[in-house]
């Protein structure tokens, strides 16, 4: 049976004097906090303020998930696997150290089973971590994806983690070779590199004076990458679970925040970084620049000059640049400098990037706060300009008569109900593409003819509906979206309806989780995507089809819809329910690969390319075995798509259809 362990699990002839181990320690603790205690103050100096502490007991039970348990890394096999292997062994090793610190000073209880299994599980995560660490060598060295940073300072950390474990694990296996107790079987790990010394013949003197240097070295190791913590690449294991902790919590990820105040009341147009939050700041050091923005970005794979991973990192570099002047008042330029404008425009806002990132960094609401200072300068392309300024004038993009917005249902009957002068239990909110495109016409009277046929009580608002104003916001114009949420509450505070109803997901969004911070609280009514009423109503009986389609379909989840309010099943129930079989996109749920049209982006010069993200999602349906059906639920998608098709001359194979078109055929 061992015998009781000190501090550090070794008896105290083996080691160095405790006083020294504890003084090196304490001044490396001591270092490491005031280091890293002058990068934090940073984010508050030079950041505005931003209230983050409410709901301590969630945060700290989103620390444990994304900080601690790390569930987003695991989204990836290898990498997840790698780093969790990692992470997690050095949680065990702090743990036991603790552990250790509490059993020689305060309660002894590590003896008999209670330290074999202790030795147990330290020796086991030791041989974890070697898996970990050898997996990392790989990745960074022998595969390379394009995605990673690999610098200097990464090779100098990972090496420094690798050598404490090693050290840890040699000074082990000299005690074991001295001792060779009957419980080596408890260090499994430390035992096999034991057997290295006993083979070799080693003398108890040398196995004692080895044992002393490997120990004093490991301790040095250990000092130096605690001292260095706050500089280098494992800055992250400070800031990641941090930026966890302090990440959203009330607001839904569908919500942007309007325009800050300062303290004089005046309005915050971000464009140097003491504009940004301090929160924005820390987004930049929590950065693991791993890349998973960077491959999920639907801007970077078409070659635009958007990176989601570099611009985090920009954020970081001027916050390291530029930290002193900032804190001085006088902060250099971020955007036009550090940030380039035609990098923020590329952006479609789908939030692929914040849903990817392991340490939940916020890309999106940055990126919106920058176009608001370039919109506010006339930093705008010529196309985004005209359709602000249709926006403004006529209430939609168009730029036509707001009596041409129900033209598409004069060939309804019997007609649809005014939802502004009659009381209907569903108002049904149209939108601009809908209401106003020449290819969306058909697939409208489509949806009045299915909601007709299913006996729903609904209405439209006929001239009194504007622009939703979702893109709107997203594009920057925050004084033009407030206009038209004044507009279409104003409209809805004039009809008597019990729940809205739509079928463009960007308008669901806006409607359901910005609106309601509008209007005193006439913005909170219930919201519905037409896929959601269109799932009640089969489940009820009240929707009927007379015949399967038996079509083999894939289908396409709208950012607004599926990764931002979490609608991915119901648009799914309905399709089968119409006979057909769903084959899933490589990318779906989500994980789902963006059409390019959100964030404004569908009024903007497209620029050079060198594959529409639209096209890319086309190819990968092509690719599915028997598919002939590209199904998709929202008026943006099927005009994106439609002309994705041409550009890659799949006419022939696959056929863009919204959800209603095959609702409609099984009627």
């Amino acid at each position: 049976m061992p015998e009781r362990v000190n501090y550090w699990g070794i008896p105290h002839e083996w080691g160095p004097p405790e006083y020294y181990v504890y003084t090196i320690m304490f001044l490396a603790a001591l270092i490491m906090l005031f280091r890293f205690y002058q990068r934090a103050r940073i984010w508050w100096k030079v950041g505005r303020p931003e209230p983050r502490w409410d709901k301590l007991h969630i945060r700290l039970w989103k620390l444990i998930q994304y900080g601690i348990v790390q569930i987003k890394v695991l989204n990836e096999r290898y990498p997840g696997i790698m780093h969790v292997a990692i992470a997690w062994s050095y949680f065990v090793f702090f743990l036991g150290t603790a552990l250790a610190t509490i059993h020689d000073h305060f309660f002894e209880f590590l003896y008999g089973n209670v330290l074999l299994a202790y030795k147990f599980v330290l020796d086991l995560f030791t041989i974890v971590f070697f898996v970990g660490a050898i997996m990392a060598l790989i990745r960074r060295y022998l595969q390379k994806p394009k995605r990673l940073t690999l610098n200097a300072d990464f090779t100098f950390s990972l090496v420094m983690i690798i050598m404490i474990v090693l050290g840890g694990l040699v000074t082990e296996s000299l005690r074991l070779a001295f001792d060779q107790p009957e419980w080596a079987w408890a260090s499994p790990a430390g035992w096999a590199v034991a057997q290295l010394w006993i083979v070799a013949g080693a003398s108890d003197a040398a196995l004692i004076n080895w044992h002393l240097g490997v120990w004093t070295f490991h301790l040095l190791s250990v000092a130096i990458t605690i001292i260095t913590l706050p500089v280098g690449t494992l800055l992250h294991s400070l800031t990641g679970p941090l930026n966890c902790f302090f990440s959203e919590l009330d607001k839904p990820t569908g919500k942007l925040s309007p325009i800050a105040l300062d303290a004089k009341g005046n309005l915050v147009y971000v464009n140097k970084l003491s504009d940004l939050t301090w929160k924005q700041l820390l987004d930049g050091d929590a950065c693991t620049e791993c890349g998973r923005c960077q491959d999920a970005c639907p801007a970077y794979a078409a070659g635009t000059p958007l990176n989601p991973k570099e611009l985090i990192l920009n954020i970081r570099e001027a916050l390291r640049s530029d930290a002193a002047p900032a804190m001085a008042g006088n902060a250099p330029l971020l955007v036009g400098e550090k940030i380039q404008a035609d990098m923020l425009w590329a952006c479609t806002t789908c939030g692929a990037c914040v849903n990817v990132c392991p340490v939940m960094i916020e890309h999106v609401g940055a990126i919106v706060d920058m176009r608001r200072y370039l919109v506010i300068e006339g930093a705008v392309d010529a196309e985004l300009q005209t359709a602000l300024s249709n926006l403004s004038r006529y209430g939609n993009s168009f730029g036509k008569s707001d009596r041409m917005r129900a033209r598409w249902s004069q060939e309804i009957q019997p007609a649809i109900k005014d939802a502004g002068r009659e009381e209907v239990e569903y108002l049904w909110f149209v939108g601009d593409y809908a209401s106003y495109s020449p290819t969306l016409t058909e697939i409208t009277q489509k949806t009045a003819r299915v909601f007709q046929q299913a006996g729903l009580d609904f209405g439209i608002l006929y001239k009194g509906e504007s622009h939703s104003g979702n893109d709107v916001r997203r594009a920057g114009e925050e004084g033009l979206f407030e206009m038209l949420v004044e507009n279409n509450i104003k409209s809805f505070s004039g009809s008597k309806f019990k729940s809205i109803v739509t079928t463009d997901p960007h308008s669901y969004n806006t409607l359901k989780n910005e609106y309601p911070a509008f209007g005193d609280g006439d913005g909170e009514w219930n919201v519905m995507h037409y896929s959601e009423l269109l799932d009640q109503l089969i489940s009820t009986g009240k929707l009927q089809f007379n015949k399967k389609l038996g079509y083999k379909v894939t289908y396409h989840d709208p950012c607004y819809l599926g990764r931002y309010n979490g609608i991915f099943d119901a648009p799914r129930r309905v399709i089968e329910a119409t006979g057909c079989e769903i084959v899933e996109m490589p990318r779906n749920r989500e994980r789902g690969f963006c059409c390019g049209a959100g964030g404004g982006r569908i009024w903007m010069e497209e620029g050079k390319v060198t594959e529409r993200p639209s096209e890319s999602r086309i190819r990968e349906a092509v690719g599915l075995d028997g598919v002939t059906q590209f199904v998709v639920a929202c008026p943006k998608d099927v005009t994106m798509y439609s002309d994705a098709v041409k550009t890659t001359g799949q006419e022939a194979n696959i056929v863009v259809k919204d959800l209603i078109e095959l609702v409609y055929e099984a009627m």
